[in-house]
């Protein structure tokens, strides 16, 4: 797809928001069950900026659909969900810098993934038998001996410099739209009522009762495979900051014991993302396909290199005595590249354009009302 029939496409999606949300506005049932309907009701028209902030402070529960007396067969067919998710992914390729390669991503998402996983493998196993045949099969359980795969300030450079290169490029997207509903200052209240939503996913709770992920019986499944994936990120992140800490302050290098806060992080955090992300798999697979969408090539690219990154993680741990310790860190680093590289074209940023919208919601509430309001929740089911 081009990227001029993005731009297409994305206009339709929110022109489709923009009618659904003005009938929203009119009608106010769901005013109880999450951000997207108090910020709505501060607006009496909808700029580009603000569909685009409103499809990314839903949380997709589904729950609006289900409540709503004008969801098909009404010919006002409001069906929020759907038009909420199908616009929220083309924010990831609208405001994604450098724009020009965000369409591959949104095709090839997958496709591209995977080959820079077995390109970096390859690369890093042909690196490593250049330098010493005998490296990529010798086990590695003391200090240093992941370097005899790959020297440490090569693997600094190559991927430190693709990290960098993700920082960048997500820090400039998230400045685009965040600007785009309209400059307004970032508060610490703001921030820190954001921080509490985002962390406990406040909003995936469907009005206090739960997602409807599969039809009106809601439950709390697919937050909690969220909060796997989620801090199971974070653990990740965590053991690789004291990793490197141990590192340059200790002067104490990889691998680690068991024992050390490296390893209790990396493992629970690699099991978090592997549980988490086939969860949501799963939940995907059986969500209602009323409240379903058509666009899942980057959330499946997403999930899948989570995936990969959790479980080459923990297979390196379990096997690194082994002589398959080489090639496994071969591949874990494949991952690694890989993750960076897609992170600013993907479903990563749906994360940090979600806290964005969170942060914004929170600083509207607090202008608006001298408090983030909390309207009475859980609307009675719709009379069919």
């Amino acid at each position: 797809m081009s990227a001029i029939d993005l731009v297409a496409l994305a206009g339709a999606h929110r022109a489709e928001v923009d009618r659904q949300m003005t009938v929203c506005n009119a009608c106010r049932y769901c005013e109880g069950l999450c951000a997207v309907f108090p910020a709505m009701e501060l607006r009496k028209t909808f700029t580009a900026g603000d569909l685009d902030y409103l499809s990314n402070l839903c949380h997709n529960c589904g729950a609006c659909y289900y409540d709503c007396q004008y969801a098909p067969p009404h010919e006002f067919a409001i069906n929020v969900p759907v038009a909420m998710a199908d616009l929220r992914e083309d924010t990831y390729a609208a405001y994604a810098w450098p724009g020009a390669v965000a369409p591959l991503f949104r095709v090839n998402g997958l496709f591209i993934a995977l080959a820079l996983v077995l390109a970096v493998a390859v690369f890093v196993a042909g690196f490593a038998l250049m330098a010493d045949s005998d490296a990529l099969f010798r086990a590695g359980i003391e200090p240093g001996a992941f370097y005899r795969v790959m020297p440490h300030n090569t693997m600094v450079v190559l991927f430190g410099g693709a990290f960098l290169f993700a920082i960048i490029s997500i820090a400039l997207s998230v400045r685009r739209f965040w600007r785009a509903a309209g400059p307004i200052p970032v508060t610490l209240p703001s921030l820190w009522r954001a921080m509490r939503d985002a962390g406990s996913l406040r909003y995936l709770d469907g009005g206090g009762t739960g997602c409807n992920n599969k039809g009106e019986r809601p439950d709390n499944r697919r937050r909690l495979y969220h909060h796997l994936t989620f801090y199971g990120f974070l653990l990740c992140l965590a053991s690789t900051t004291t990793g490197t800490i141990f590192h340059y302050l200790l002067d104490w290098p990889a691998p680690y014991p068991w024992w050390t806060p490296v390893k209790i992080f990396g493992v629970t955090g690699g099991i978090g993302l592997v549980i988490g992300p086939l969860g949501l798999m799963r939940e995907r697979a059986v969500r209602a396909g009323v409240i379903s969408t058509g666009n899942r090539g980057l959330g499946a690219a997403f999930l899948w290199v989570l995936i990969l990154l959790g479980a080459t993680g923990l297979l390196l741990t379990a096997l690194r005595a082994t002589p398959a310790m080489g090639l496994l860190l071969a591949v874990h680093l494949g991952v690694v590249f890989a993750f960076f590289i897609t992170m600013p074209y993907g479903k990563f940023v749906h994360g940090l354009y979600r806290f964005a919208a969170l942060t914004r919601h929170a600083h509207e509430q607090i202008t608006a009302h001298g408090t983030i309001t909390d309207p009475p929740r859980q609307p009675l089911p719709r009379t069919t």
